[in-house]
């Protein structure tokens, strides 16, 4: 018996347990927040969007909404860490489990 070895794989097991656990949280707040990102994204650029854009804000409204980057970059940020998600699932069903 090697308790070192023992020991080290507890640690992994704890480790893996722990990021399992904070990933599945992470995971319901991105499924909850699925409609209102749809809908955030789809605002982008629209109609709505240019007409808000265009219109005179009251002062002190937080407008980073109509800028042309702050949403652009949110959609690919998502993406980006979409396609991460993919790549890692894919590697842990084809190459870990």
């Amino acid at each position: 018996m090697d308790t070192e070895r023992i020991e080290e794989m507890e640690a992994y097991l704890r480790e893996c347990a722990d990021a399992t656990a904070a990933l599945a949280a992470q995971l319901d707040r991105m499924e909850a927040l699925g409609e209102r990102m749809t809908q955030l994204f789809a605002y982008y650029g629209s109609e709505a969007w240019y007409t808000d854009r265009d219109g005179e804000l009251p002062q002190g409204i937080a407008a980073g909404v109509l800028s042309e980057d702050a949403v652009y970059d949110q959609i690919e940020a998502v993406r980006d860490v979409s396609f991460r998600m993919l790549s890692l699932a894919t590697d842990i069903l084809k190459n870990r489990i």
